[in-house]
């Protein structure tokens, strides 16, 4: 039987008049439309919680979902089983979390401060904790873990060990190589001549602690700072005004924290200090030669090295240190310019925190 087409039912868009590519597209946005309606009114499941809520383990990892999800991660998050599709995140294993040894600790679980720690470790953790209300704890997890775990850092013996702060996964060795901060060295190396030339006006009006000179010694030790635990001493720069100026001029000089000093350290003919640990594994010392005789040595870790008149060494004085000058009383002092630099693995929020918790007390 013949119909005629005036007498079939037209489709919507048809009738309109519309192309039916258009038609088709509002279908598919209304359909889509409903959809999300009907998502975002049903309740979750009895049982079943957001996925981006789950606690993970870090022994899951996303090639093993499914298992992962049934097992380890149902263990950890008290998760349903029925979850199998949700991927497991490593961030920090339960063991740490449970003992507060993880990054995440000061966010996730608020943990306590280990009660033996000393009183100067509490001032710095509340330091610590002052500067988070004020800006944030992202990045703090190293700092946190480092503060927590000095007082038993201090119980270790071991050829690396800080005294006041230890900053944990910092890679270090004893002496680093002149990439670590290459444009600093040079803009030292390249100012030697007048470094030279105003600690030797220093050096000949004599050394008497009037004149600004510090940590006299019995065999001609003494220390001529221009920045001593943070704090600029005005009259020493006013002495050596290029060198103040070389000082500025570096990127990575510590001169905002107690951890930080530059100055020219002497070391008198037949004088060994050694045996120290410096206060922190989060700079670098780096030693411009002034004055070097020979039979001079600086033994870091273990590790030898000598000076080089007009170049710069990178030592991580965190690790046990000893120096020694074994020349005769006509070699004259050892004198070297020593900067501290901050460790090129130190994050710029770390520093930021740093500078904050130890700011100099002046």
């Amino acid at each position: 039987m013949h119909w005629p087409m005036e007498l079939l039912p037209l489709p919507l868009y048809a009738e309109l008049g519309a192309h039916p590519l258009s038609g088709l597209l509002w279908t598919l946005l209304l359909l889509f439309l409903w959809y999300c309606y009907r998502v975002g009114s049903d309740p979750p499941a009895p049982g079943r919680a957001h996925p981006g809520k789950h606690k993970s383990s870090s022994r899951c990892s996303v090639t093993r979902a499914s298992s992962c999800a049934r097992a380890e991660c149902g263990a950890t998050s008290k998760v349903d089983t029925s979850d199998r599709g949700t991927p497991c995140i490593s961030m920090e294993t339960g063991e740490e979390e449970e003992q507060g040894r993880g990054y995440l600790t000061p966010v996730l679980s608020n943990a306590l401060f280990p009660a033996q720690a000393t009183a100067s470790g509490r001032k710095l953790y509340a330091a610590l904790q002052e500067y988070a209300k004020r800006y944030s704890w992202a990045g703090m997890g190293r700092i946190h873990k480092g503060l927590r775990d000095q007082a038993k850092l201090n119980d270790w013996s071991s050829i690396q060990k800080p005294h006041l702060f230890y900053l944990p996964d910092v890679p270090s060795i004893p002496f680093f190589p002149r990439d670590a901060h290459r444009h600093d060295i040079e803009v030292l190396e390249a100012n030697y001549p007048i470094i030279l030339e105003e600690f030797q006006t220093v050096y000949q009006r004599g050394i008497d602690p009037k004149l600004g000179w510090t940590g006299l010694g019995p065999k001609g030790q003494a220390v001529f700072s221009l920045y001593s635990a943070g704090v600029c001493i005005a009259e020493n720069c006013r002495s050596c005004p290029c060198t103040y100026r070389t000082l500025l001029c570096l990127r990575t000089f510590i001169s905002s924290n107690s951890l930080g000093a530059a100055g020219f350290w002497l070391l008198g003919p037949g004088a060994t200090l050694g045996g120290v640990y410096g206060p922190t594994n989060t700079r670098l010392r780096c030693h411009l030669g002034v004055q070097t005789p020979p039979q001079c040595e600086l033994v870091v870790g273990g590790e030898p090295q000598c000076w080089s008149q007009g170049h710069c060494l990178l030592v991580d004085d965190s690790f046990l240190h000893t120096v020694s000058h074994n020349g005769v009383p006509e070699d004259g002092p050892r004198v070297i310019f020593s900067v501290d630099l901050w460790h090129p693995n130190v994050a710029a929020a770390e520093r930021q925190a740093l500078d904050y918790i130890f700011c100099p007390e002046q």
